[in-house]
């Protein structure tokens, strides 16, 4: 059973910086991809962030693509979202996922298999 459970989330002000925090509880494979998404209301879910544990290359989408830093700490069980420059339009729910890996990598994809319930990040103007 694989539990993810995220924290940091809080309200700054556009220009400030969050760190956010995803403790990974259970097995999740040999090879996976853990992952940053956002939801905000009306909008579709999107990817920020997502790391390969073979390589733990990280794949960012140009909205957020010098601003946030996606990292990880095995032996703690740790993924971590730095996030800094925050704009009004990062203000959304984030969530922590996991993804045993396979053949089509850990970019351009939203069918993670394991997700937290999220932590709330809102940037005032």
């Amino acid at each position: 059973r694989v539990q993810l459970v995220e924290s940091g989330g809080g309200s700054v002000r556009a220009g400030g910086s969050l760190r956010l925090s995803c403790e990974a509880r259970g097995y999740i494979a040999s090879r996976y991809c853990m992952g940053w998404f956002r939801q905000a209301p009306g909008k579709e879910r999107e990817g920020v962030a997502t790391i390969y544990s073979g390589t733990f290359a990280p794949w960012y989408p140009d909205s957020v693509k010098g601003r946030f830093t996606i990292s990880q700490d095995n032996a703690k069980n740790m993924l971590y979202l730095q996030m800094n420059s925050l704009k009004p339009e990062d203000t959304a729910m984030y969530y922590c996922a996991a993804l045993s890996y396979d053949d089509r990598g850990c970019a351009f994809r939203t069918d993670f298999h394991y997700w937290g319930h999220g932590t709330q990040v809102t940037v005032s103007s």
